[in-house]
């Protein structure tokens, strides 16, 4: 059980079906009338932000969101399929819960799954990828007018911003939380 004068932030609870997290807290003890806890909220699940006001004895049910390394094997139509490399099974996860992120992913590739009471909710993909690019202009000497850098396709199909030193054929690592490119691998 998780009680509201006990929040810190990170906690995740179960409150009236939806998986809670707490994002900030503060503990209000006015002059006049009973303490409360005033908390900006956020639906793990769908993503939404709520702020609400709690009674410090309120009490709600843990909520515990698990986290599997999985590989990425396929997809098929709407369907991309991960494979727990401890016990071999294979998970269909529906292109709902794939996120925009994920177009730097390529097959063989461990995921992290978040699942809550063993349904998964979230595909993570790996934070830093290294792709080969595939297709790009080649960069022209003293062309620095468009800020020094160009657009590449690496393996997966997705498009991004390069220097103009990246040539097609070369191995890039990329942020997959912000689509930029890091260096070469």
């Amino acid at each position: 059980m998780v009680v509201a004068g006990d929040f810190k932030n990170g906690i995740t609870f179960d409150m009236d079906g939806q998986v809670m997290q707490v994002i900030e807290f503060q503990h209000v003890k006015p002059g006049k009338g009973a303490a409360f806890v005033r908390t900006k909220l956020r639906n793990v699940i769908t993503g939404a932000v709520v702020e609400k006001t709690f009674s410090p004895t309120d009490k709600y049910n843990d909520a515990r969101i698990e986290r599997r390394e999985m590989q990425y094997l396929y997809n098929d139509g709407d369907l991309y399929y991960f494979m727990d490399m401890e016990s071999f099974e294979q998970v269909p996860i529906g292109q709902d819960l794939i996120g925009e992120n994920f177009k730097f992913v390529k097959e063989e590739m461990m995921c992290t799954i978040r699942s809550y009471q063993e349904k998964p909710f979230a595909v993570e993909p790996p934070m830093f990828v290294e792709l080969e690019v595939v297709d790009c202009e080649p960069g022209v000497r003293g062309d620095t007018a468009t800020g020094a850098s160009k657009m590449a396709t690496v393996e997966t199909g997705a498009a991004i911003r390069v220097p103009l030193f990246i040539n097609t054929g070369d191995k890039i690592k990329i942020d997959t939380r912000t689509s930029e490119y890091l260096e070469r691998a």
